[in-house]
């Protein structure tokens, strides 16, 4: 998609994409909503760099496999990660 078709698509200037693009100028929370839509992305996409919110590649296949549970095992397997990282949180904030 080009700019322009980006904008139009948005209802914005080429020019504030132009910005947002070089870094000159940052999008309120309205125009990521409107981008993310137009580009069929999820939000975080637009926001986060590539390792900021995926798992880490060593877990990626476990997360996918924890897919085929059942819901009562995945309410498991959330109490256990729960727990793991409260009690990382603990530590850190124990030894600061």
């Amino acid at each position: 998609m080009t700019q322009q078709g980006l904008a139009e698509k948005i209802r914005m200037s080429v020019v504030q994409i132009q910005r947002y693009e070089s870094g000159k100028s940052q999008p309120t929370l309205d125009v990521i909503k409107k981008l993310a839509i137009a580009l069929g992305v999820s939000a975080d996409l637009l926001i986060f760099d590539t390792h900021e919110r995926d798992p880490a590649d060593d877990l990626r296949l476990q997360f996918e496999k924890m897919n085929q549970f059942s819901p009562d095992e995945k309410k498991i397997v959330k109490a256990v990660l729960e727990g793991l990282i409260l009690k990382h949180e603990a530590k850190k904030w124990g030894s600061s």
